[in-house]
């Protein structure tokens, strides 16, 4: 049943709506984590070449960039009876789960049948991605929708991102154990399941707010507005540097416990990974009531950007498990900022748009976040490809030569830093703060006043 809409948009929701609509996430965060392990599948367990696949990685990643904004678009023009965000969640969930099982169950190897490898993971992941974003942009595009207030929004932020690092445990920190103990395939299942649930237990208490009906503007005009707001390319350009530091980790630890410290992969980069993102779990309240509170999204971004770019330095120099386990814990409290503040910041570009032009737009905005924030998954692939051309990883040696050891410590280092002080200039430039964001919301506050008068 759907929720009932609040008498007010500035109302504050039911607790219930806020927690279904945060235990979602999990159907989201499961599947992008889980992909993470596409690299140590189909290169290190099936053996295909990690320089193809590579390429093939970031060619997708154009791919990616094209979808995410044309369907952010049509699902702000979607008219339907279950309305323009819900159609989606409703019809791509099961597809998208069902072909994330797929990817994890391929019929070819990398030594006997690369090129069919190859074909049968481009086609499913083209599909995947296609739905995925489908079911993707339009439960994101429903959080500014839904939670009108910052006070409601960053309420939900926490929530979503208590959510998500228990979805970043099971999407990250899991695979490598379950793999060695079930198989791929089952692994691949599981997590399909757990996201389908997660989807279709809360679909049913999400809503959307009414609103008068005006004349939609053409593909290119909202390309335009979008484009030349200065409030969104700083914010997005950062966040595709926060996917940079976080792609590299879940990425490259499983390449880096194994021959960079040259310790058993599995069990070993499941305790880092889950170290890490229960660290962020864990701090998410204190930069909530201790930061963001006091000095708004965009100091707190500062703040974990710089925090996260220092805490992958240690990687560069470190040998033992302990160590790398304090740089995980270090990483974790600057994640919890990022993860905390990044929807929250997005809200605020939005509304700031709807003053401009009238419109809601939250599934354009989140698309086009998508085409920008995606190329962050080429430059991890193309630095891993780079990194193993260069270093002489060939997954088909039974032992690699020394050198490859510090190629994975300069991939988990190099990229991430780079990817953090990049965001720190980025998030300098962004101007809607202090009095111009007041400023922002009270128009906003009277404009919606006037429409509901």
């Amino acid at each position: 049943m759907t929720a009932t809409l609040p008498a007010a948009v500035e109302a504050v929701t039911p607790a219930g709506v806020r927690w279904r609509y945060a235990l979602m996430n999990l159907g989201m965060v499961i599947p992008a984590q889980v992909s993470s392990f596409f690299f140590l599948y189909y290169v290190d367990h099936l053996k295909v070449d990690p320089v193809r696949f590579a390429a093939l990685m970031s060619a997708f990643a154009l791919y990616n960039a094209i979808d995410n904004p044309v369907i952010g678009y049509l699902s702000d023009r979607t008219r339907s009876r279950w309305g323009r965000r819900r159609p989606y969640l409703l019809f791509a969930t099961l597809p998208t789960m069902l072909f994330l099982a797929l990817l994890f169950n391929a019929p070819f190897d990398g030594v006997s049948s690369p090129g069919a490898l190859l074909l049968y993971f481009g086609v499913l992941w083209v599909l995947w991605e296609t739905t995925g974003t489908m079911m993707g942009s339009a439960y994101l595009s429903l959080l500014p929708e839904m939670f009108r207030s910052f006070a409601e929004r960053t309420d939900v932020a926490v929530k979503m991102n208590v959510v998500q690092v228990v979805g970043l445990l099971i999407g990250l920190a899991l695979p490598p154990v379950l793999a060695a103990q079930i198989g791929w395939g089952p692994m691949g299942l599981l997590f399909a399941l757990i996201g389908a649930a997660a989807v279709y237990g809360g679909v049913g208490r999400t809503f959307e707010q009414p609103r008068p009906e005006r004349p939609a503007q053409a593909l290119g005009a909202a390309l335009r507005a979008t484009f030349t707001n200065r409030s969104f390319l700083t914010v997005v350009l950062a966040q595709t540097m926060r996917f940079v530091a976080t792609g590299t980790l879940a990425t490259g630890m499983g390449f880096f416990v194994k021959y960079s410290l040259r310790l058993d992969g599995g069990l070993n980069t499941t305790v880092l990974l889950a170290t890490a993102f229960v660290t962020a779990g864990v701090f998410l309240w204190p930069w909530r009531q201790f930061v963001a509170r006091r000095f708004g999204a965009r100091t707190t971004l500062l703040l974990a950007f710089a925090l996260c770019g220092v805490a992958v330095l240690p990687l560069l120099v470190i040998q033992t498990f302990e160590a790398a386990l304090a740089t995980t814990v270090l990483f974790g409290v600057g994640l919890a900022g990022l993860i905390l503040m990044g929807d929250v910041i997005m809200g605020d570009v939005i509304d700031e748009d709807e003053l401009r032009t009238g419109e809601r737009r939250e599934g354009s905005y989140y698309g086009l976040a998508g085409l920008i924030t995606t190329l962050s998954s080429a430059v991890v692939a193309a630095a891993f490809g780079w990194v193993s051309a260069r270093y002489g990883y060939d997954p088909k040696l039974s032992v690699q030569p020394d050198s490859v050891a510090q190629g994975f410590r300069l991939f988990m280092t190099v990229p991430p830093l780079i990817g953090s002080a990049l965001a720190v200039g980025l998030m300098l430039l962004y101007p809607l703060h202090g009095r111009r964001l007041a400023e922002v919301q009270a128009a906003l506050a009277r404009r919606r006043a006037e429409e509901r008068a």
